[in-house]
């Protein structure tokens, strides 16, 4: 598996595995990205301001996420230099095969090399599954915050 920079031309990919994951979570009623809640010409832009990452397994996208190195919208006063990641998504023909994990621990050495002390994600408090998965990582929560559609996310870390 490799691991770089995501460019315009994998913003299909990119989009193709969020609604992967999108129309598993609400087949499992699981109200975390609403399916379509994430618009090509959005992907593109985060693209292009360097944001997203993408796993390949030989030549096929099978994960992908974005990489921020600060959070002001999410983490507000908290928000320091850390390494942020947010939509992370794996192909579901990889679920169960530690690629998730493995994808964390890329992010994490990549933040401890640019001199970040903490790797922090957040995720919607419902979604005790999630949640256990994280702690097993060895996140920890920290704190949560209230969207204004009313849903509650809990926030993560980890030092690095």
């Amino acid at each position: 598996m490799s691991i770089g920079q995501a460019t315009v031309e994998d913003a299909g990919e990119v989009l193709r595995l969020r609604r992967g994951a999108e129309d598993w979570l609400a087949g499992r009623d699981i109200e975390q990205w609403p399916p379509g809640g994430l618009e090509l010409v959005e992907v593109r832009k985060q693209i292009e301001a360097g944001q997203w990452y993408v796993a390949r397994a030989g030549d096929a996208a099978c994960g992908a996420f974005r990489l921020l190195w600060s959070d002001e919208a999410v983490w507000r006063a908290e928000n320091t230099f850390a390494a942020y990641v947010h939509g992370l998504v794996t192909d579901r023909g990889h679920a169960g095969t530690g690629l998730g994990s493995r994808l964390l621990a890329w992010v994490a050495e990549h933040g401890r090399r640019a001199g970040a002390g903490l790797l922090r994600l957040d995720c919607v408090a419902h979604n005790a599954r999630l949640r256990r998965y994280y702690a097993d990582l060895g996140f920890r929560e920290v704190g949560e915050l209230v969207y204004g559609r009313g849903w509650v996310n809990v926030l993560l870390e980890k030092p690095i």
